[in-house]
């Protein structure tokens, strides 16, 4: 068992291998490959491999052996590599060394980034879940990140979060993309190891969602950016602390992998390490490519919106590429 190594899941669809390889590319313009290895378990065995990425490790499973959705990051103990193992989501960018948070984390059985929650609405009422489960509070947290040290507490945690799957809707728990979220099944069985969430400053893990307010990124560079703004602006969201932070790890929930910057940072790191272009002409290239075109099209959506809306109706949602089961 190696020392540090951060793994990702690419289960079931093309699109999520897709994702893991970016998340590789942006994990490499931080680290030695020799010092934290990257791990990637999938599912999909006959998909020609990026040549750039032959230094990641790529571990194959049987189709539906880790379960369905969310239900494969319950099986992470079982696939911990390392002594100290990072789980990321593989639609995360890392934009830093990851060093700090092995450094943080360490001696946690089991570590996410967060607080606590004691009442309101974390999918499905938390005051009746914990009156339920007869806790005090649950560690809230995004589940695109897991920290693990393998052995009998770190086993116990996730045995405990599998048993309480079938038990989801019983608890009156809500589903996301019609499966059980493994935030709630791992939240209520870390509380009862006693096991709380790395109270976050904003320098690990950040999303789009929680701060809306533009977000700048240049992964190379290693700058990144997102604000919640306060109550008083629209895109405020009123459950995450407002200001600006700068984290090591982004996690490009939902819609947002197919967007501005995402895409953008996506082509620039291919170009940079699949065909060896310079920074700044794969900067340039990805920006022409998708940064202006994206911005542009966004610029004239807003501007036109409330015409075609009020000839038109409003549009229906296009479908997900994320798995729906």
């Amino acid at each position: 068992m190696s020392e540090k190594a951060v793994i990702t899941l690419a289960i079931g669809s093309i699109y999520y291998l897709n994702l893991s390889w970016n998340l590789a590319r942006s994990f490499r313009c931080w680290h030695d490959f020799h010092n934290v290895s990257f791990h990637i378990i999938t599912d999909l065995d006959d998909v020609p491999w990026p040549k750039d990425l032959s230094w990641v490790h790529r571990r194959v499973v049987g189709e539906g052996a880790l379960g369905i959705g969310f239900s494969c990051k319950l099986q992470l103990d079982r696939l911990a590599p390392a002594q100290q193992t990072l789980f990321l989501d593989a639609d995360c960018l890392v934009c830093g060394s990851l060093e700090p948070v092995f450094e943080q984390m360490q001696g946690r059985s089991v570590g996410v980034v967060g607080g606590k929650i004691q009442k309101g609405e974390w999918f499905g009422d938390i005051g009746q879940l914990l009156q339920k489960l007869n806790l005090s509070s649950l560690p809230k947290f995004n589940g695109g990140l897991y920290y693990l040290e393998p052995g009998k507490v770190c086993d116990g945690v996730f045995a405990r979060a599998r048993a309480l799957e079938p038990q989801y809707d019983a608890l009156g728990l809500l589903r996301l993309r019609n499966r059980p979220n493994d935030e709630l099944l791992m939240s209520i069985a870390m509380a009862e190891a006693g096991l709380t969430a790395l109270v976050d400053d904003g320098s690990i893990l950040g999303d789009p969602q929680a701060c809306q307010v533009k977000l700048r990124i240049d992964v190379p560079r290693g700058q990144c950016q997102l604000t919640n703004p306060p109550a008083y602006n629209p895109l405020h969201q009123p459950w995450y602390p407002v200001g600006t932070i700068s984290p090591r790890v982004v996690h490009f929930l939902a819609h947002h992998t197919d967007q501005h910057p995402y895409r953008t940072q996506e082509i620039q790191l291919a170009l940079m390490q699949r065909d060896s272009w310079p920074r700044g002409l794969a900067q340039l290239a990805a920006e022409v490519r998708f940064g202006m075109p994206a911005r542009l099209r966004t610029w004239v959506k807003n501007l036109l919106r409330p015409i075609y809306r009020k000839l038109c109706g409003v549009r229906s949602v296009k479908a997900s590429p994320r798995l729906v089961s």
